[in-house]
């Protein structure tokens, strides 16, 4: 019998892909994928560019990056549309897909401080493995949008490809 795949699942709204969010997946490489889920819709009601567009910066970021692991996930699209997708949605949903595979969830250092706060977070961490994995480069989304909306050049912030694609538009009306 094959040994389980290892499977580690990093939701994000990716709202850009930053280096931040690099330096954590260049950590992930002992994991046999890594599945980059953007938030179809926030749970806390967080303001994000279009899904699509976010979609389409991922991409544009795993290709851009040397982490043969990582894979875009859009299942938020389809298990959102009444809604918010809860963690534990999102986990049961990949593991009816990966049924013999590991899955471990990863979070960040905001999404680590609130964790409690998630929806079964109890029942979370007693089926699945949770890591919290800080970045190592402090470049959040957060960063990148404060340039855009200044005129100022991302390129120091993010890859190539999702710098070149990102517009003010994007985030401010």
């Amino acid at each position: 019998m094959d040994r389980p795949q290892r499977i580690a699942i990093f939701g994000s709204a990716f709202n850009p892909p930053s280096l931040g969010h690099l330096s954590v997946l260049q950590r992930l490489s002992h994991f046999d994928l890594v599945l980059l889920v953007p938030s179809f819709s926030h749970a806390w009601g967080k303001k994000m560019a279009d899904f699509t567009k976010r979609c389409q910066w991922v991409e544009g970021f795993i290709a851009d990056v040397d982490c043969r692991n990582l894979v875009l996930c859009k299942d938020e699209e389809k298990l959102g549309q009444s809604g918010a997708v809860t963690t534990w949605a999102l986990m049961e949903h990949i593991q009816n897909q990966y049924p013999t595979s590991e899955l471990t969830f990863v979070l960040g250092p905001d999404n680590f401080l609130s964790f409690s706060k998630f929806h079964r977070s109890e029942d979370i961490v007693s089926r699945w493995s949770v890591l919290a994995c800080p970045e190592v480069v402090p470049v959040r989304s957060t960063d990148i949008r404060n340039k855009l909306e200044s005129g100022l050049s991302i390129d120091s912030l993010t890859t190539t490809s999702v710098a070149a694609t990102i517009e003010y538009k994007d985030f401010f009306d």
